[in-house]
C-alpha cells in the first residue's frame, strides 16, 4: 500500500465521523497532515471535496426514506430545507477561493474551536427544546441556513454550529441534528459537483483516482456508522462531550504552533 492510499483512507476515516460529529470535519483535515507532514493530493480542497462525496452519499442512504417522504408529501419542510441553503451555496460561491488561501490556517482553527465551542454550552444551558421538526417555520430556517454559512469558516463545524443554532430556537436535540442532517446534503452536493467539474476540466492540480476513490469509500462507510450513532447518542446525550474535545483540540493546536516558533 502506497504511503498516499494510506493517509487517503485515514482521511477518509476521519472526514465520515467528523462531518457529522460537531468537531470540525475541516480542522481535522487541515491538522492531520499539518502535524504528520503529509504533503501531495490528499492536502488539497479538492481531496477534502473529494472525501465529502462519501459523506454525501452515506447521508442519501440513510435519510432515503425521509427524502422520499419530503419530495412526496411534506413540501413546507421542502420550502424550509431549500431556504436554509441558500446563504451556505451563497457563501460557497463568493468565498471558496477566499477560505482555501487564508483561513485554512492551524491558528483559525483552533479560534473556531473554541467560539462554537461556547456557543454549543451556551445553548445547552437554555430554552426549553421541546420543538421538532415538523413544528420549523421560515425565521428558523433562514437562522439555521446562516449558521451554515458561517460553517464555511474551518474549525466552526458544520453540524456543530447548526445543530446549536436549531436548539437555540427550541428545537430537541436530536431533531436539530437530523434537520442539519437533512439540510447538509444539497449544500455538500454543491460542493461536490462544483469542484468535480474543476477536475474535470483540469483546473484541479494532482488528481488521482485511485487516491480519490479509496477515500471516498472510507468517508462513507465512517460517515454511515457516524450518523446512526448521533441520532441515538443526542436522545440521551448533550453537546458537552464535544465541546470539551474542541477545547482540548484547540489548546493541542496552540501548544504545537508554539513549540514550532
Amino acid at each position: 500500500m502506497s504511503s498516499e492510499i494510506f493517509q487517503s483512507i485515514v482521511l477518509g476515516a476521519v472526514q465520515g465521523i467528523t462531518e457529522f460529529f460537531p468537531i470540525s470535519s475541516t480542522a481535522h483535515l487541515v491538522l492531520i497532515p499539518w502535524i504528520f507532514g503529509w504533503h501531495g493530493v490528499t492536502e488539497s480542497m479538492s481531496f477534502d471535496i473529494a472525501l465529502h462525496a462519501g459523506t454525501l452519499i452515506a447521508l442519501l442512504i440513510y435519510f432515503f426514506k425521509d427524502w422520499l417522504d419530503i419530495l412526496l408529501s411534506k413540501h413546507k419542510l421542502l420550502i424550509y430545507l431549500i431556504v436554509a441553503t441558500i446563504p451556505a451555496a451563497i457563501a460557497g460561491k463568493l468565498l471558496d477561493k477566499f477560505v482555501e488561501e487564508t483561513l485554512r490556517s492551524p491558528l483559525v482553527i483552533a479560534a473556531s474551536l473554541v467560539v462554537v465551542g461556547v456557543f454549543m454550552t451556551y445553548v445547552e444551558r437554555v430554552g426549553a427544546k421541546q420543538k421538532s421538526v415538523q413544528d420549523m417555520d421560515m425565521y428558523d430556517s433562514i437562522l439555521v441556513g446562516i449558521s451554515q454559512a458561517i460553517a464555511i469558516i474551518p474549525g466552526v463545524s458544520r453540524s456543530g454550529i447548526t445543530i446549536s443554532t436549531a436548539m437555540m430556537l427550541n428545537q430537541k436535540r436530536e431533531e436539530a441534528a437530523r434537520f442539519s442532517f437533512l439540510m447538509s446534503a444539497p449544500v455538500v452536493a454543491g460542493a461536490v459537483l462544483l469542484h468535480g467539474l474543476k477536475i474535470l476540466h483540469g483546473e484541479s492540480a494532482g488528481f488521482d483516482l485511485g487516491v480519490f476513490l479509496c477515500g471516498v469509500i472510507a468517508s462513507f462507510i465512517s460517515g454511515l456508522l457516524a450518523i446512526k450513532f448521533l441520532i441515538t447518542f443526542f436522545k440521551k446525550y448533550s453537546l458537552r462531550t464535544f465541546v470539551y474535545y474542541r477545547f482540548a483540540l484547540a489548546g493541542v493546536i496552540v501548544l504545537l504552533l508554539w513549540l514550532k516558533l
